[in-house]
């Protein structure tokens, strides 16, 4: 007798080559209408499913987690971040969390140099300008920027985007500075000719760029607080491609509007999609609608991880990208 299907709700759209593996493999439900569900489709959909694969979009709390179905024993997240998810909860009451760790590095690298460059480079001024028509030739003096090459960046968060967002910006003649929780082998430090700070308001006090590149965690929320934010430079930049709860957003549109800190360069916000309203026309900050890691082959890959995580929990094993709330 074949062994029955494994029950599986997507909560968004997702590729169509990962929707098209996950039919083949599982009895899915697929998301046709690319908005996120509803507090009330979530619960229902925890109700009937063995598997759930959310993405960042959804909140799954402990109310939610209490609400479950006795069928559903894994939630097997699209994307690495998963403090949009109470996994202490989920684990208490016997569902495993799963995530996607790792395949989004180069990608959101990727973004962070480009917003590095976007802000000090004065692009978002630049392309508002040639799309209001306002641009009536060269000038000497027009949109002065400033080089990147031989600025110091501090990378606050060296783990897998921070090292690959080091790499970049060493190959652009930038000094790479960092502050981590724990300090990098010296192998690394010296590949990267990178210096380490202990103190994170020693770095902020000299840095020219600095890049957000950790987690979300309580112990990280508001890590850039007011306090610190003010302990940078005046011609400094701030670049953000990881979790906008990781700086006091308010203190730093404060900070921005009275030029105590030149620029910024976002991807992610304190609320979620909800920007705030004085970062919007700002003509030293560029904003980036959290696409960080949206690339064609990045999303897939994410895609292949869940995959391969069902499929190893439907075989009887240990998910390999098995989150735990030690972990955290």
């Amino acid at each position: 007798m074949p062994k029955q299907r494994l029950s599986v709700v997507v909560t968004r759209r997702l590729p169509e080559a990962v929707e098209t593996r996950l039919s083949e493999l599982f009895d899915v439900r697929l998301r046709h209408d690319d908005t996120p569900m509803s507090r009330e489709q979530l619960v229902e959909a925890m109700k009937e499913a063995d598997v759930l694969v959310p993405t960042l979009s959804d909140k799954i709390d402990a109310n939610l987690i209490a609400q479950s179905g006795e069928r559903l024993k894994l939630i097997a997240n699209y994307g690495a971040g998963v403090d949009h998810i109470d996994v202490a909860s989920a684990r208490q009451r016997g569902v495993l969390v799963s995530n996607t760790p790792g395949v989004s590095a180069d990608d959101t690298a990727d973004m962070a140099l480009a917003l590095i460059l976007g802000v000090t480079r004065r692009v978002g001024e630049g392309v508002q300008r040639m799309q209001s028509g306002e641009w009536d030739g060269w000038a000497p003096t027009a949109l002065l920027g400033g080089r990147v090459s031989g600025k110091r960046l501090g990378i606050l968060g060296m783990g897998r985007v921070g090292t690959a967002v080091a790499r970049r910006a060493q190959a652009c003649g930038m000094q790479i500075h960092y502050h981590n929780r724990r300090r990098l082998r010296p192998e690394i430090e010296e590949q990267y000719e990178a210096t380490y700070w202990e103190s994170l308001d020693q770095m902020l006090a000299r840095m020219d760029v600095v890049s957000v590149n950790c987690p979300h965690t309580p112990s990280t929320f508001h890590l850039l607080n007011a306090r610190r934010l003010k302990l940078m430079k005046p011609g400094s930049v701030i670049i953000n491609t990881s979790r906008g709860e990781v700086i006091d957003e308010n203190a730093m549109v404060r900070l921005l509007k009275s030029g105590e800190i030149a620029g910024a360069g976002l991807d992610v916000y304190e609320h979620g999609h909800e920007v705030h309203p004085d970062l919007r026309g700002h003509p030293n900050v560029v904003l980036m609608p959290h696409m960080g890691s949206a690339t064609v082959e990045g999303r897939i890959e994410m895609g292949e991880k869940v995959l391969i995580n069902i499929k190893t929990f439907d075989d009887g094993h240990r998910p390999p990208d098995l989150v735990v709330p030690a972990m955290l």
